[in-house]
């Protein structure tokens, strides 16, 4: 299995993510368009195509970032769901899933950094893929926004501050808008580049503190993750 991760930043790292493929055996290889690296343009010998969540936003311009091409990644998402590869989409990585698709991300209703629950839908309990997440799990957030619906997805998961946390756009495409690839070494990185949203936590109900980031223990999430990913790596593999 080869593992693809298109990382917008250095502090959006992949985590859990790319433990899972590493301790699995899986060759893994990135794309750090934050330090000037060509997005994939084969896809034969890929996977899986991960892509990871950043500051920036689906209308974010060469002007205001500028190596952060939106049409460029969209482009190779298209490319990699056209090639019957699995993509998943991390935060930034699933509004990108949406606009690839035709449907344009919106702004949640409320601003989430923390660890706080997502419930399952319907469709998420239906789904073998979900059946060892717990119909409530506490998982990692630090966003804004979430991707756009196509008439064809389903919402697997929500919570109180956003109601599209984990979507399924097609057999092998989801979007996280939650972020389950958090460790205690990324929350650090992502720490010391949030510092103003940090200092007005206590203007939002679901932001918290940088000390209260810190405690948390996140292997939990890490492990339902991992059920999840090898599920579907064994889907793919069989297929």
């Amino acid at each position: 299995m080869h593992i693809h991760f298109i990382i917008h930043e250095h502090f959006e790292a992949p985590g859990a993510y790319a433990r899972w493929a590493r301790e699995r055996g899986y060759t893994v290889t990135d794309s750090r368009v934050y330090a000037g690296d060509p997005l994939p343009e084969n896809l034969s010998t890929i996977d899986f195509l991960i892509i990871m969540g950043g500051p920036q936003s689906p209308t974010t311009t060469r002007q205001e970032c500028a190596w952060f091409d939106a049409q460029a990644e969209i482009a190779a998402i298209n490319r990699a769901i056209d090639a019957q590869k699995v993509v998943i989409g991390v935060c930034l990585g699933s509004q990108l899933i949406g606009e690839a698709l035709g449907a344009p991300f919106s702004h949640s209703p409320e601003k989430e950094i923390g660890l706080f629950p997502i419930t399952l839908t319907a469709a998420g309990r239906a789904n073998p893929l979900f059946s060892d997440f717990s119909n409530v799990l506490d998982v990692g957030h630090w966003h804004n926004d979430m991707p756009g619906l196509t008439p064809q997805a389903e919402v697997l998961a929500c919570s109180e501050g956003c109601p599209r946390q984990i979507v399924q756009y097609s057999e092998w495409v989801y979007g996280f808008q939650c972020h389950m690839e958090l460790t205690s070494e990324v929350v650090e990185l992502l720490i010391a580049h949030s510092e103003s949203d940090l200092q007005r936590a206590g203007e939002f109900r679901f932001v918290e503190t940088p000390e209260q980031l810190r405690a948390h223990r996140y292997q939990e999430m890490n492990q339902t993750l991992f059920t999840f990913l090898d599920k579907l790596a064994a889907r793919y593999i069989a297929q």
